[in-house]
């Protein structure tokens, strides 16, 4: 790898008093999700969510985008109105990541989503997520909101052959799951490329499997004890080195 990658990172928001600082709404992203980067000699920065911002004001000074995970995307965003079981929501942080997702989108440049960022990917492409799965899907059979630690697996995915994912994890994977909303209706510029056995959406990718790769679980999170969820991030940034390469 030529140099070193730099990879933009949205972080969420803590929304209550920190005990260091005592600041309100202080932006964070996981801890793992910047290791895993450093580790394999790119540069992560964390961009916390600015008001009215254009995404094309960040396109240049970044090489690939990640979406990690977080609270639920605000319904209004994908023409509905809350339900009783939505989490919470954070709208500064939607309209910052559709900004950014869009403008690097146009630009050509590798974005991987995770979680939150697969639901927000798809509905920033035209689809929609399912607000609170297990009540509004009926065929959801398997918790998808584990209740073992967040860094183990619990239900396994099924992943189609010629995706990226298939590429890096084979026919079968076994992942952690920490989501009560899912993507239901699928962009037109996607397509869906692992399925829970319940036939939830696990991930997505563009019809390219290059320049967006998107999983509902969090690697981030199992990297350190399942080498193969390294290699989703190595191959996110192998992806990122030839595109630059390309553009």
């Amino acid at each position: 790898m030529s140099g070193k990658l730099r990879i933009a990172i949205t972080a969420d928001t803590y929304p209550y008093a920190s005990e260091v600082t005592n600041l309100v709404e202080a932006p964070f992203a996981p801890r793992g999700l910047v290791e895993v980067l450093a580790r394999l000699g790119a540069v992560p920065v964390i961009l916390p969510d600015v008001a009215g911002v254009r995404g094309e004001a960040y396109v240049e000074m970044f090489d690939g985008l990640i979406l990690p995970g977080g609270a639920d995307v605000d319904p209004t965003l994908f023409g509905e109105e809350p339900v009783w079981k939505i989490g919470r929501t954070n709208y500064k942080r939607d309209l910052f990541e559709l900004a950014l997702f869009r403008a690097f989108y146009q630009a050509g440049k590798p974005i991987f989503g995770i979680c939150r960022g697969c639901q927000l990917i798809n509905i920033a492409l035209g689809g929609n997520v399912y607000q609170d799965l297990p009540s509004e899907n009926p065929q959801c059979t398997i918790r998808h909101s584990q209740g073992a630690p967040g860094g183990y697996p619990t239900h396994h995915v099924d992943l189609q052959p010629g995706s990226s994912l298939y590429e890096t994890l084979g026919a079968r994977a076994f992942v952690n799951s920490r989501h009560h909303q899912a993507i239901h209706r699928v962009a037109e510029g996607l397509e869906v490329t692992a399925e829970a056995p319940d036939g939830v959406a696990e991930s997505v990718e563009s019809h390219d499997h290059r320049q967006v790769v998107a999983v509902q679980w969090h690697p981030e999170n199992m990297w350190q004890e399942h080498p193969e969820m390294e290699q989703l991030f190595a191959d996110f940034l192998k992806r990122v080195e030839e595109m630059k390469k390309e553009g």
